[in-house]
């Protein structure tokens, strides 16, 4: 299988994207207030997340309240807290296979497994990534059109928060360690790819034989 160095990197990676995702998962910036049009009010300002809305004085001050209902909230924020769940979820469980997959650990011991179980994890992070990216891409999309849209009103409008970005930023270390993970689980093949050659000693053990 790959090098030791390129494991320790894809576990890094792997760790970096799991961060991010709970990020954007726990912190609501992802959508943030425009200050545009003709009455601009920057002595307050607000903050959506998937789960809260806040609303940010000022002077510090932060106010945040929960969503009332899940039925009333619109589809790519439904969609947005299903994937960034299950995409830190499954991120979680392949970075525990890397561990035991990986030649730095002990944890399983059979050499022809430790490949299988490296591409699997590969495969779950690869898809962690996509879940990620995902939920991100739709809900920029939407603030970007609904920014453009000149029937929303100015007030209403908002911008692309933080979480927008480290979701992206995430999605991609997470696609990263997995297509790594990919590319070097590969099962060892028996020495360095010649066939061995055995000669049996019965020739030369064999007494000479005189023809008439």
């Amino acid at each position: 299988m790959g090098s030791v160095g390129v494991q320790i990197v894809c576990v890094s990676l792997g760790v970096l994207g799991l961060i991010g995702v709970i990020i954007c998962c726990a912190v609501p910036r992802w959508k943030v207030s425009s200050f545009t049009g003709s009455n601009i009010v920057t002595a307050v300002s607000t903050q959506d997340g998937l789960w809260t809305s806040c609303v940010v004085q000022s002077t510090g001050q932060q106010q945040c309240k929960n969503y009332d209902s899940l039925l009333v909230l619109a589809s790519d924020l439904q969609a947005a807290r299903a994937m960034t769940i299950i995409s830190s979820m499954l991120c979680c469980l392949s970075l525990l296979m890397v561990f035991c997959g990986a030649d730095f650990t002990t944890c399983i011991d059979n050499e022809d497994i430790k490949p299988k179980i490296s591409l699997v994890a590969g495969v779950g992070l690869l898809l962690a990534g996509l879940l990620a990216i995902i939920p991100v891409s739709w809900s920029a999309h939407n603030i970007v059109q609904d920014f453009n849209n000149p029937l929303v009103p100015s007030n209403l409008k908002r911008e692309l928060g933080a979480c927008i970005f480290v979701g992206w930023g995430a999605g991609v270390l997470l696609i990263l360690a997995g297509g790594l993970l990919c590319c070097f689980s590969r099962a060892k093949s028996g020495g360095s790819g010649g066939t061995a050659k055995y000669y049996s000693n019965s020739a030369a053990s064999a007494p000479n034989k005189n023809y008439v």
